[in-house]
């Protein structure tokens, strides 16, 4: 199950992870055993019965289970053990890659955790951010269960939740969340989580935005680029050129950030999640790390002119 075409990470990826996640388990393991006994350990370290599934299975089980959404039945057919087993261990796991952050591009060891990350770090870097929205469809709620019409999408018509992707202009994840009811508008979603206040904090922050983010670019002119309006009626038909231009321009620079939304949907759950909302935040930032760590290590793309030049020589 450690193979790529399974976990979707290659091997030493997977290695890196175990490796990096090994401490933060057996700490929180001795804490649970230190508050069950009431104290110090009375025996030595390793005493007592072993796990049915070893911390190294651990692992790949709840990287293969994030990938392929395979039921835990199945997994647990696969490694001889017993369906609780592998819903412990995936329910024990899956909180450790989910708080790890976002990785950096070209800055090893760095990762970033909030939005406050993000805007200090595009600070710092000089990076301009694209930002877009994205919807996954979830289960839909219980009837006769209050806000059950808070998930209803209005674009998807089906029951979702929206999350917000950032990344840079070379498509690398920086940051995914504000995990919000399908019914919630894109921007909405960004401010209540707090982008108004960080850009104001970071004046020197520009980010590139769909038609979605109209009144975010609308109050921050001078930082957030939206694509540009439509020209009214009856004008010119060299204006209209230029705006289907300009438009695509922006278009053009902002597609980055749809890769990169792509890139995170390749992971089933982020298709369509079969869990319980209450674990799609927690699903979600568990697949955007394992996302980004691919994308730090993908090298800058060359950006590619946009300006028309003829494809040969014309003949006198």
């Amino acid at each position: 199950m450690s193979h790529p075409a399974f976990c979707g990470l290659e091997h030493a990826h997977l290695g890196v992870l175990i490796e990096e996640l090994a401490d933060p388990w057996l700490g929180r393991c001795e804490s649970e055993l230190r508050e069950r006994r009431g104290g110090e350990r009375k025996r030595a370290a390793g005493a007592g019965p072993d796990h049915k599934l070893v911390f190294t299975d651990r692992v790949p089980v709840t990287v293969v289970h994030l990938r392929l959404q395979l039921p835990h039945a199945a997994m647990a057919e696969l490694y001889g053990v017993s369906r609780p087993t592998v819903t412990r261990a995936i329910h024990e796991i899956r909180p450790l890659p989910a708080v790890r952050g976002f990785a950096v591009p070209d800055r090893p060891g760095i990762r970033l955790r909030t939005l406050a990350d993000v805007f200090a770090y595009a600070t710092a870097e000089g990076v301009e951010l694209r930002i877009d929205g994205t919807e996954t469809q979830v289960r839909r709620p219980q009837a006769g269960r209050p806000g059950r019409k808070a998930f209803v999408s209005g674009k998807k018509k089906q029951n979702t939740a929206k999350t917000t992707t950032i990344s840079d202009g070379s498509g690398r994840l920086l940051w995914s969340g504000a995990v919000r009811p399908g019914r919630m508008h894109d921007q909405t979603a960004m401010r209540t989580e707090g982008i108004a206040e960080q850009l104001c904090l970071y004046p020197q922050v520009k980010a590139k935005v769909d038609e979605g983010y109209r009144g975010l670019a609308n109050d921050f002119p001078n930082q957030v680029q939206a694509p540009p309006r439509k020209p009214k009626d009856k004008v010119p038909l060299g204006e209209n050129y230029a705006w289907r231009e300009a438009r695509r321009r922006q278009s053009s620079a902002r597609i980055c950030v749809e890769h990169t939304i792509g890139e995170e949907k390749k992971w089933r759950p982020l298709q369509r999640y079969l869990g319980r909302r209450d674990s799609y935040a927690e699903t979600h930032a568990a697949i955007a790390g394992l996302v980004s760590d691919r994308a730090a290590r993908r090298p800058t793309r060359r950006h590619t002119s946009t300006e028309l030049v003829p494809a040969w020589k014309a003949a006198c």
